[in-house]
């Protein structure tokens, strides 16, 4: 799944201006940077991704700690600051991308390209 991810998934995100590697990436922006991260399955076979925004100089959690925006992922912010990829509503769980279910890996990663217009949204609306 890793390979279909870098060779279908990253780079539309390159294409769109983020930067990192799996499983995080950020793209810096007027005033704010955006977060994406892909978070697996810890029994395999599956996967969701996570999008949040800080702001450019970082965050400092809610226990002290100060994470640079060159460092900072989406995990690191409060689960309401965050959305999950296709998320129907607030409160609802995201979509899981599976390949454990005879699903080819190259078309899991493509079909994650196309909630790419869902996470600008997002992303303009936040």
């Amino acid at each position: 799944m890793d390979d279909a991810l870098k060779t279908r998934f990253v780079p539309a995100l390159r294409r769109i201006g983020f930067k990192g590697s799996l499983p995080h990436f950020r793209r810096p922006g007027d005033g704010k940077v955006d977060l994406l991260t892909v978070q697996f399955d810890r029994h395999g076979g599956g996967f969701v991704v996570e999008i949040s925004r800080c702001g450019i100089d970082g965050i400092t959690t809610h226990w002290g700690k100060s994470i640079p925006a060159t460092k900072v992922t989406a995990h690191d912010l409060l689960p309401r600051q965050r959305h999950r990829l296709g998320q129907p509503a607030p409160g609802l769980d995201g979509r899981w991308f599976r390949f454990d279910d005879g699903t080819p890996p190259m078309t899991v990663a493509e079909s994650l390209c196309t909630y790419l217009d869902e996470a600008e949204r997002w992303w303009a609306a936040s």
